[in-house]
C-alpha cells in the first residue's frame, strides 16, 4: 500500500445483506472497499485491484473457499481473513494450514473484525522485512541477538523456546496451528505430537508472562494453535 491511499479490502462473500454491512462500516472506517459474490470475480478483481487484504467467506457458490485460499497464495501473499459460519475446529485449523491469515465466525461484533484485520495488516507490512525486535509492555525480544528481556531483566530461553518465540515474532497477530509450529520447530515426523507444543508453551509462558495462568503475550486459540498478541495501537 502507497503512502496516503486507502487501504484496499476486498469482501467475497455471496450474501449481499453481509456485503452490505460491511461495506457500509468499513466505508465508514476510512477503507475502500471492493466485493465480489463468488471465487472466479475474487480472482479477477485481486488481479486488478490488488487488495491489502481480503474477507473470505467459505461457502461460495461457484467454489468452496478451502479451495480459493490456496489458489490464492499460489499468485499473492495478500493477508487473508475467513469470515464464515462454519464454528468447528477442524474448519479453522484447515483454512489456517492452508494460507489464511486470521479467522473469525459468525455471528460476528465489528469491534472484533476490525481488530483482526488490523492485525493481519500489521503481520503483512512487517513481515516485508523481518523486524529484529519485537516489543510489548515491558517484553522485548531481540531476534537478531537471541536476548528476551521483561523489566529490563534478561530471560533465559531454551534453544526449543526460543526457536518457538521467535516464529510467533516473525507472525504476530497471526494465528498458528499447531501443526505449522511442530514442522517448523521439529519438523514433519512431529506434526501431530501436540503435547510436545503443549509443554514448550507452557514453560515459555512461565518466564514470560507475569502471570502464566492468564496469558497476555502468548495466546491461545483452543483447538487451533497459538498467536503472539500484538501491543496496542497508539
Amino acid at each position: 500500500m502507497s503512502a496516503g491511499k486507502a487501504v484496499a479490502i476486498l469482501i467475497v462473500d455471496d450474501e449481499p445483506p453481509i456485503r452490505r454491512f460491511l461495506r457500509s462500516s468499513l466505508a465508514a472506517a476510512g477503507y475502500h472497499v471492493i466485493e465480489s459474490e463468488d471465487a472466479a470475480g475474487a480472482l479477477r478483481l485481486l488481479a486488478a485491484e490488488k487488495p491489502d487484504v481480503i474477507i473470505l467467506d467459505l461457502g461460495l457458490p461457484d467454489r468452496s473457499g478451502f479451495d480459493l485460499i490456496p489458489e490464492i497464495r499460489n499468485i499473492s501473499t495478500v493477508p487473508i481473513v475467513v469470515l464464515s459460519a462454519r464454528h468447528d475446529e477442524h474448519s479453522k485449523v484447515e483454512a489456517l494450514d492452508l494460507g489464511a491469515d486470521d479467522y473469525v465466525g459468525k455471528p460476528f461484533g465489528m469491534a472484533e473484525l476490525m481488530a483482526r484485520l488490523r492485525a493481519a495488516l500489521r503481520h503483512a507490512f512487517q513481515v516485508q522485512g523481518e523486524i529484529p525486535v519485537f516489543s510489548s509492555g515491558d517484553l522485548s525480544i531481540d531476534l537478531v541477538r537471541r536476548r528476551v528481556t521483561r523489566g529490563g531483566s534478561e530471560i533465559k530461553l531454551t534453544p526449543k523456546e526460543f526457536d518457538l518465540l521467535h516464529h510467533l515474532v516473525v507472525h504476530a497477530g497471526k494465528v498458528l496451528t499447531h501443526r505449522q509450529l511442530l514442522r517448523e520447530i521439529w519438523g514433519p515426523a512431529h506434526s501431530e505430537d501436540v503435547q510436545y507444543l503443549r509443554v514448550l508453551v507452557r514453560g515459555l509462558r512461565h518466564k514470560l508472562e507475569p502471570d502464566p495462568t492468564r496469558p497476555t503475550h502468548v495466546l491461545t486459540e483452543t483447538g487451533v494453535g497459538y498467536r503472539l498478541q500484538l501491543p496496542p495501537e497508539h
